[in-house]
């Protein structure tokens, strides 16, 4: 029977990666990931766990050491955070490229400098060109149940693709939390045993990660892209097969939020959707006409379902939780992708692009109503009026009195 526990997001991915009998886990203590890998070691030395853990002498080490296991057939995991993230870049596309579809727990925690710890979406967007699939978790339940999804999908013999599965250092790593362990039967329902095609095997001999020509590199470019544009089929087909086994129910792509009568509307990813949601709550009690759109999927991108989504609103407010130094419209990584998504599609909003919650600070209530006063304005003006706001550093002033009138009545509340 599923039961109810309470612990933290790497609690939660510990349990996923128990229930879906993982093989083998390579480690490398960097926070905020580290606890998981806490974890399983606690668990295999108390004999409740059958799993290979192997320790590497640095990040490159250990996702090289997963990169090995699953070539030889194993369903085998790693993660990191932060710069240690950065110090395995070498090692991402050849696992892509191999089609080993290890999954990764990236605790997601800001670059150096400034080096503070805090949650940054900035090293898992580092990654996102080099063929993995990932997105971001709200909680410690969709940490679980992203884990066991992203398996599925990863898996499949028509993917066999590497899959990260994302969530903001602390807010969702550390902070304690419920959630519903499913039932192990069920959970073998919706997860077969990984058996891969090819594999390393000494009595049937194949070659895998040759040196090639040139004119060989092309095809397999191509091969890449046809595989991650077939995700997308299976990332509904997965979702829904989830929801028919184990009772909950997510949108395969976007989840949508008070959206249904919305003039605007923030997109963004993460933990900070939490907040966001409490936020829109008050807003609409004082006449604010606003909802949030929370993408699951960070790649592949969700373009289509945005297309389909936001040319209700007539504002979109993309909220980026990390940096793209020189990007477009001094916007970063989600903004400009959205921007992408959305060029051609008639009746798209105005795309406002926001940067908050760097360095692991709260995206406050304070801050998604300075948000909602700038988007309001250039919803009244029918105009973009700033199109890269740093929030507390170049915020658009024209509503001040605005600001400082909800940052007085919300002050009781926080």
């Amino acid at each position: 029977m599923p039961t109810k526990k309470r612990g933290t997001g790497l609690t939660a991915v510990a349990d996923a990666w128990q229930l879906a009998d993982i093989d083998v886990s390579a480690s490398y203590p960097i926070r905020p990931y580290t606890a998981v890998m806490a974890e399983l070691a606690k668990r295999i030395a108390n004999g409740t766990m059958k799993c290979e853990m192997v320790h590497g002498e640095g990040e490159h080490a250990q996702f090289s050491i997963a990169h090995g296991a699953s070539m030889a057939g194993a369903r085998a995991t790693t993660g990191s955070s932060g710069v240690g993230v950065t110090y395995a870049f070498e090692t991402y596309s050849p696992i892509a490229g191999s089609r080993c579809p290890i999954q990764a727990l990236i605790g997601d925690r800001t670059l150096d400098p400034p080096g503070d710890f805090g949650s940054e979406h900035t090293d898992c967007l580092t990654l996102r060109d080099n063929g993995w699939i990932y997105g971001w978790a709200q909680d410690a339940q969709e940490a679980l149940d992203n884990s066991l999804m992203y398996f599925r999908i990863g898996e499949d013999p028509d993917i066999m693709l590497p899959q990260i599965v994302a969530m903001d250092g602390y807010f969702v790593t550390h902070i304690a939390q419920d959630y519903i362990m499913p039932d192990q039967a069920e959970v073998d329902k919706f997860l077969p045993k990984f058996n891969p095609k090819f594999r390393l095997d000494v009595k049937n001999p194949v070659i895998m990660g040759p040196q090639i020509e040139p004119e060989m590199g092309p095809p397999l470019e191509w091969d890449r892209h046809v595989v991650m544009t077939r995700v997308k089929q299976k990332i509904v087909q997965a979702t829904e097969e989830f929801a028919q086994v184990f009772g909950r129910t997510y949108a395969p792509f976007v989840e949508e939020y008070m959206t249904e009568d919305a003039d605007m509307v923030y997109v963004l990813q993460g933990a900070h959707a939490v907040t966001c949601r409490s936020a829109i709550q008050y807003l609409r009690q004082h006449g604010y006409k606003i909802g949030m759109c929370r993408l699951r999927w960070f790649r592949p991108f969700p373009d289509e379902a945005l297309a389909r989504i936001l040319p209700k609103f007539k504002v979109a407010g993309v909220i980026d939780t990390g940096t793209s130094y020189g990007a477009p419209c001094a916007g970063g990584v989600l903004s400009t992708e959205v921007k992408a998504a959305m060029s051609e599609v008639a009746g798209k909003p105005i795309i406002q692009s926001f940067t908050s919650g760097l360095g692991g600070e709260t995206i406050t209530h304070e801050e998604f109503f300075a948000m909602a006063e700038m988007m309001k304005q250039t919803l009244k003006t029918g105009k973009l009026i700033q199109s890269g706001t740093w929030v507390n550093f170049n915020d658009y002033h024209e509503g001040a009195s605005q600001i400082n009138a909800a940052k007085t009545e919300a002050a009781p509340s926080k």
